[in-house]
């Protein structure tokens, strides 16, 4: 998907250190998760719907968005979220989520969940105006293996 100069494409190995950078700037990064390891790992597991945005040349341009889709057959999930602070407020979030719903539905992904903390109130919001609605459900977790 290409949006004026911004272009929504699958993730390249050599922009690690860009999608690294902007999660950290975007309040993502927490000490329990390792992003070099969840890059590494999304690699690992359909790595064609790992999703940054760039600015300029497609091949070569500045990250500003990112999108950790997946599918597991039941539901499809949205994880790291990003937009660059300069690009936030343009539609860039809601073009990246767009295209993470098209790629599920080619899929035939009937259903997808994210979770967001409580806390985070605007990004709530940011959802809700897209559709999305608090499902009335738990999100529970365990962590299998420690990131360091």
């Amino acid at each position: 998907m290409t949006a004026g100069s911004i272009a929504i494409r699958p993730f390249a190995v050599g922009d690690t250190e860009a999608v690294v950078a902007l999660w950290r700037a975007a309040g993502l990064v927490k000490p329990w998760n390792d992003p070099y390891l969840d890059v590494e790992r999304k690699l690992s597991v359909q790595p064609e719907l790992f999703l940054v945005a760039v600015a300029g040349d497609p091949a070569a341009g500045r990250v500003v968005g990112t999108a950790m889709v997946g599918y597991e057959g039941h539901r499809g999930w949205v994880n790291y979220l990003a937009v660059a602070d300069p690009a936030r407020g343009t539609g860039l979030g809601r073009a990246l989520m767009d295209e993470a719903e098209r790629r599920l539905i080619e899929r035939g992904c009937p259903k997808l969940n994210l979770q967001v903390r409580t806390s985070n109130t605007e990004v709530i919001a940011f959802y809700e105006r897209l559709g999305y609605v608090i499902d009335d459900a738990v999100s529970l977790g365990k962590r299998l293996i420690p990131d360091g």
